[in-house]
């Protein structure tokens, strides 16, 4: 008897949990909602009584807990005081490396290229070093994410690495260990060269703390060798900082236009943001490449610019991920993820996309002005080649020769030159759709066929 009335005060009290602390909201129902919430209690209480194996009911009130949250949607998730303990260390402390590319190869752990200005590249490390121990721990049968977690640490705490580096015999041989102080690495976000007919291309890797002014610096440099239209290629682009995508779209459109705005049930949660003063490309001819890959901060560049007609845009749908996240403290140490507001684009679309709901897929996303069907396995090579850039301490930077066709930036550039104009662009990728379709809907007919044959 005693256990049982344990039983009910533990799943009364997750009951209360729910009902105070996850839905404040619900008060009005609580009626409607009170046999629910018993068949709830008798549940948890079967199942202790009677599981084949004894359960721990912590872990059954969690369960019950993540369970009612991941219902919601894809991002709201209830936090273990372990997770959640993680997540405000991740956000508050500042973590440091050393700068290098790494990759397997060989079975060895292996310097493709030391980033520049970084502890490795002023240290002399070089491309194509294999690093053999970390403080002496021998690393050479680990595998890359574990050597790589040796290596980072807080900025300014110290590492020893031992290397081996090929010699005049083309032969490894070890080299004096070299002792670096960890720092706050900056990866390389722009990339961007000059295309022919003065086209300049811009590709941001993400939107971190340093987005913007990167590219700037690569816009102001396109401008000196006489650009003449643009490229922002956003593709495989998953999002970051939302200032940084504030900051770049202030670049190429007018003041008081607006960029963004978020809207929940909460009035407190509507926010606009919009442009400050006058931007530094308002005129150039500008094009916006996305992508399946593209999301969160992409999107609210590409919509914003679409949406007031300052950029056309070429690729595909975009993944379709702009919501806000609110991380609560609950009681024990715990947390709680929640989506609060979604982001809409100035005129107004979702931009936040529902993959459960398939009566709502034609909502969410940027849609391209002008479609053109690219494999994402084909997509990814364009990538790849800026992955062969090699940065060698003491030598001139190689630039990696383009040769992977890329049917994407092809179109927009067409457009941008005035090869092809904007509505022959969109009838042709709107008679590509038609004829993909149709290609599909045959296929599928011969398969139903086939079937009824047999």
């Amino acid at each position: 008897m005693k256990t049982t009335k344990l039983n009910k005060i533990v799943a009364w009290s997750a009951v209360l949990f729910f009902v105070g602390t996850l839905f404040p909201y619900a008060y009005g129902a609580v009626d409607g909602s009170l046999k629910k919430l018993r068949t709830l209690v008798d549940v948890l209480e079967f199942v202790k009584e009677n599981y084949v194996e004894v359960t721990d009911t912590d872990q059954l009130v969690s369960g019950a807990i993540k369970g009612v949250v991941e219902e919601l949607d894809d991002f709201s998730s209830y936090l273990e005081p372990k997770d959640y303990k993680e997540l405000k260390n991740d956000t508050k402390g500042e973590f440091g490396g050393l700068g290098i590319r790494l990759q397997k190869v060989d079975g060895f752990i292996t310097v493709m290229t030391p980033m520049p200005g970084t502890p490795a590249f002023k240290a002399g490390i070089m491309p194509q070093d294999r690093i053999l121990f970390v403080d002496d721990k021998d690393v050479t049968d680990m595998k890359l994410d574990e050597a790589v977690s040796l290596m980072r640490g807080k900025a300014g705490s110290k590492v020893k690495l031992t290397l081996s580096r090929k010699n005049e015999a083309g032969e490894y041989e070890k080299i004096p260990d070299i002792t670096l102080k960890r720092a706050i690495i900056v990866p390389e976000v722009v990339y961007h060269r000059m295309l022919p007919d003065h086209v300049g291309y811009v590709y941001l890797v993400d939107f971190s703390g340093h987005s913007s002014e990167e590219v700037q610096k690569a816009l102001a440099d396109l401008t000196k060798q006489g650009m003449k239209a643009l490229v922002l290629d956003l593709r495989f682009n998953p999002g970051g900082l939302l200032n940084g995508a504030v900051d770049i779209s202030k670049l190429f459109l007018p003041d008081g236009e607006m960029i963004v705005y978020t809207k929940g049930r909460k009035p407190e949660y509507y926010q606009e943001f919009k442009t400050d003063g006058d931007p530094l490309y308002p005129d150039i001819p500008m094009a916006v490449l996305i992508n399946q890959g593209s999301a969160s901060a992409s999107e609210i560049v590409s919509g914003a610019l679409q949406d007031n007609h300052r950029a056309i845009i070429v690729g595909q749908r975009s993944f379709g991920k702009a919501s806000v996240q609110q991380v609560m403290p609950l009681s024990g140490g715990a947390g709680l993820r929640l989506t609060i507001a979604k982001y809409y684009t100035p005129s107004g679309k979702l931009i936040q996309r529902n993959y459960r709901d398939k009566t709502k897929a034609d909502e969410g996303g940027i849609f391209p002005d002008v479609e053109v069907e690219f494999a994402p396995e084909d997509e990814a090579k364009v990538f790849m080649q800026y992955s062969d850039i090699i940065y060698t301490p003491g030598k001139a930077t190689k630039q990696p020769e383009f040769k992977v066709k890329d049917p994407v930036l092809d179109q927009a550039v067409e457009i941008l030159t005035g090869k092809i104009t904007l509505e022959e662009a969109k009838a042709k990728a709107e008679k590509a759709a038609q004829e993909r379709k149709a290609k599909k809907e045959g296929k599928s007919e011969t398969k139903k066929d086939d079937k009824a044959a047999k």
